[in-house]
């Protein structure tokens, strides 16, 4: 995947999760599939928003949709999950080793005798 292409993934994938609905979406469908009717039942909004928060989430690629019948049942895709965790994890890891050099660098600034009075 081309960088551009992996950077849009990325801004997607937060942009689902920065929604505190929409998270709490993903750990319904992540623990079991659901309707999407049963999801807007939990809420106190109506029906059209559950269904666009659960579009962005789809969009995202973080759940998928099948049909039964008449019902569209919602479950959450764990393997992308597990990539959002990955990539906050490679961001942690550049932040820990940032802080580290400045605590380097900053340690080499020390002077290593007392100064004189």
């Amino acid at each position: 995947m081309a960088d551009d292409e992996q950077e849009d993934r990325a801004d997607a994938l937060f942009h689902a999760l920065a929604d505190r609905t929409r998270r709490d979406i993903m750990r319904r469908v992540l623990v079991g599939e659901h309707s999407v009717s049963a999801l807007a039942a939990s809420y106190d909004m109506s029906f059209a928003a559950v269904q666009k928060h659960v579009a962005v989430l789809e969009r995202a690629g973080l759940l998928t949709k099948r049909r039964n019948g008449r019902e569209q049942l919602a479950h959450g895709e764990v393997d992308v999950v597990r990539s959002v965790a990955s990539m906050l994890t490679e961001l942690e890891d550049v932040w820990r080793g940032r802080i580290a050099r400045i605590d380097e660098l900053l340690a080499e600034d020390r002077p290593t005798e007392p100064p004189e009075e």
